[in-house]
């Protein structure tokens, strides 16, 4: 950081323009002409503060009269010192000195006094400025050099004081993440985990309020899950998404959401990512705050967000605590889910209606009022084996059917009754989003064209992220719309282990062979299908999908009768 960055101005701001800024309180017209035209004909002051700058030049001198007006001054425009003469019309003595430094901060004064006043000057710098000058002994260098040394001074004070809040800042966070460590550890549920994350962090004398947001699945809303802290109707006041064409959504949590990565807010009165919540904010005392998203691999569980009644309280390193803080939010989520799913039955399934796919079928179905159910789907190595069941259709109308339909075909019957018909087909068009689905922890569990709608039901295990679902299957399929979100109890569910061989031990073409075999009625008798015939569905060789077969065969089996 350059020394021009860290000049202080009005309030403690830097000063935005070329020159030095010094504003001259002094009411007597013959002692500021003197000041005024020491600093007016000198670069050298500005080539000492500012040895880097180029622009250079003599500095800006704003005078005023009076103790109003000069605080007045010093408020509206950037400052980077102060010269202060302590008997003004308005005020008098170290009460004029006590006056300004309250009202500028950061910014150096300088403090003007007669010859008799040179114990004043003392008493002044044990009050907060930086240097006194005795008026009548004031020389063009000695001005120069005193205005210099108070601005170096001012400006070292100001990086002490930063580095020590910013070592007590980590300390803080490192003592809130210890605890939140130790709260992972002793709950045991998602809602009593997030709770304690926001009373740990509103606790703090130096966070004012602290909240955990989710997204809804199917919306892009944020909705509040825990806060704790001052609130007073905030969380009900505000709107907040992570849609980026939304104003709402390009405020930090929703640009959390979207990056993975920290964003702080330094400042609600100037920061613009403050946007439409600056008001609702300022209005509770939250200067600053930091959104750290909650996020586990490919998990998003959310956003924290911490607010601050003091401006730029998330600086540097305290970034880096925050987003560890965030993972380990996360990765406790992620164990508390995961004991949950090993514990229960319950699964998530997501449920979505198409309306350009198999699009003959669909008419089949409204005219015929035939429903045809799609039981088993089974991934290729170039296309989607489907299984399933027609009833109330025969099985010409069907097989016209499949023959006009785009991205089907191939039916083959597997069993050919009066009212039902069990098929199997070929679906080269779903291959695309089957395995976007299978790739992100998914299964389709059932899909149905029925009264001129085609369904599909996606079983997801209770955890996963279904909003990062949802949006994975409505880029694949611009048609698809989502329906609804239920929990219920798993379809399939089992504890032994031959369920754990298909899931853990089969390589993806191990499971599809055997599972096609099972479906396509080879393990019946008379057999449905031929080991040839499955093959070429497989598209591999025939010796290939017997090796693939004989290898299943024996995992499983070994699991049944093996130790």
């Amino acid at each position: 950081m350059s020394e021009t960055d860290t000049r202080a101005g009005a309030g403690g701001e830097g000063n935005a323009t070329d020159a030095l800024r010094v504003l001259l309180i002094e009411d007597n017209p013959g002692d500021a002409r003197l000041i005024q035209e020491m600093l007016r004909d000198t670069e050298e002051l500005a080539q000492r503060v500012s040895p880097g700058d180029a622009a250079g030049g003599a500095p800006e001198i704003v005078r005023e009269t009076r103790l109003e007006d000069g605080l007045a001054t010093a408020e509206t425009e950037p400052t980077d010192i102060v010269l202060l003469d302590l008997n003004l019309p308005d005020s008098e003595g170290l009460t004029t000195l006590e006056t300004v430094h309250e009202e500028t901060g950061e910014t150096p004064i300088v403090v003007l006094t007669g010859v008799r006043d040179q114990q004043v000057g003392v008493k002044a710098i044990q009050r907060g400025a930086q240097d006194f000058l005795v008026k009548d002994e004031v020389t063009s260098e000695l001005l120069v050099r005193t205005i210099h040394h108070a601005i170096e001074r001012a400006h070292q004070e100001r990086k002490r004081r930063q580095q020590r809040e910013q070592l007590e800042a980590l300390n803080r966070l490192n003592r809130i993440g210890h605890d939140i460590s130790h709260a992972v550890i002793t709950t045991e549920t998602r809602t009593e985990l997030e709770q304690q994350v926001c009373d740990r962090l509103a606790a703090e004398d130096a966070y004012r309020f602290a909240w955990i947001g989710g997204v809804n699945p199917g919306s892009d809303r944020i909705v509040p899950k825990a806060a704790a802290g001052v609130e007073d109707g905030y969380l009900d006041e505000i709107d907040v998404s992570v849609t980026e064409d939304d104003e709402t959504g390009r405020g930090p949590a929703g640009t959390a959401v979207r990056t993975g990565e920290v964003q702080v807010m330094n400042d609600a009165q100037a920061d613009p990512g403050f946007g439409p919540w600056r008001e609702a904010a300022r209005s509770r005392g939250y200067r600053s705050s930091a959104a750290v998203p909650i996020v586990h691999e490919d998990l998003v569980y959310g956003v924290l967000n911490v607010y601050s009644s003091s401006p730029r309280a998330f600086m540097g390193a305290e970034t880096e605590v925050l987003a560890r803080t965030g993972d380990v939010i996360a990765h406790a989520i992620t164990a508390i889910e995961r004991k949950d799913a090993l514990v229960s039955d319950a699964v998530v399934e997501l449920e979505f209606r198409v309306e350009d796919m198999a699009e003959e079928l669909v008419e089949l179905s409204a005219a015929e009022s035939c429903t045809i159910e799609f039981e088993q789907l089974v991934g290729g190595d170039e296309a989607l084996l489907a299984y399933g069941t027609a009833r109330g259709v025969s099985q010409e109308a069907f097989e016209d059917s499949i023959d006009d339909t785009d991205g089907v075909g191939n039916v083959r019957f597997l069993s050919v009754r009066r009212d039902e018909l069990e098929f199997e087909l070929v679906a080269p068009a779903a291959v695309s989003l089957f395995e976007t689905i299978a790739t992100h922890g998914g299964r389709v569990a059932s899909a149905t064209i029925a009264d001129g709608e085609f369904r599909f039901v996606i079983e997801l295990p209770r955890g996963r992220d279904t909003r990062r679902m949802i949006e994975l299957i409505q880029d694949q399929r611009a048609d698809a719309t989502y329906l609804a979100q239920r929990t219920t109890e798993r379809s399939d569910r089992s504890d032994a282990g031959p369920s754990s061989v298909l899931e853990d031990e089969l390589t993806d073409k191990q499971r599809a062979a055997l599972e096609t075999a099972y479906f396509a009625g080879y393990f019946d008798w008379p057999r449905g299908s031929t080991g040839e015939e499955i093959a070429e569905r497989l598209g591999i060789a025939p010796a290939t999908f017997n090796q693939h077969l004989r290898t299943s065969e024996r995992k499983f089996f070994e699991s049944v009768f093996g130790e």
